[in-house]
């Protein structure tokens, strides 16, 4: 059994590779994204239908290479939003401004409810968001190592954890 053909970008990725990496350089700086860029970038190229057309191969990786940079940056705009929010939505119940730092009766039966309706909440998500939402937070991995182990595309976790994020700050909030 042989392999299917490469699109014929595959080399143009590999002659353009170096000038490639230094348009992403000079765009984000000393960065470990510029490698993981270029990786992304080879896995795209690899995986075109080897019967598309491209007219101009240096054009066409330089687009692309832009439009992933892109992307990117999105991501993670979205992902500091996400974090905003869920920080938000774990701290609403308010600072007490006396200088004890031991929490009031009060604080600490809030705590609690809120405690339980979110741990309430996260028992109800669906069982996909569920899962994202706990091998995100309580595990620590990232997108991408969630993405990796569930078998889905970091932009699905991204959207179960948008969704799980939603649902837990209204719960949070009534």
């Amino acid at each position: 059994m042989t392999a299917p053909p490469a699109h014929p970008l595959v080399a143009a990725y590999f002659e353009q590779r170096e000038a490639l990496g230094r348009f992403l350089q000079a765009r984000l700086g000393a960065s470990a994204d510029v490698e993981d860029l270029l990786q992304d970038l080879y896995v795209k190229v690899v995986g075109l239908d080897p019967a598309t057309e491209v007219r101009d191969a240096r054009a066409f990786l330089y687009r692309l290479t832009s439009n992933m940079m892109m992307d990117r940056w999105r991501s993670g705009q979205r992902s500091v939003a996400r974090d905003a929010a869920w920080r938000l939505a774990n701290h609403a119940v308010g600072v007490s401004e006396d200088m004890d730092d031991a929490p009031s009766a009060e604080a600490v039966v809030a705590g609690r409810q809120r405690l339980a309706k979110l741990t309430a909440a996260v028992e109800r998500l669906p069982d996909k968001t569920r899962t994202v939402f706990t091998l995100h937070k309580f595990e620590g991995l990232s997108y991408a190592e969630v993405a990796v182990r569930l078998g889905v595309s970091r932009s699905s976790v991204e959207k179960h954890m948008m969704d799980a994020l939603r649902t837990l700050s209204a719960k949070v909030k009534s």
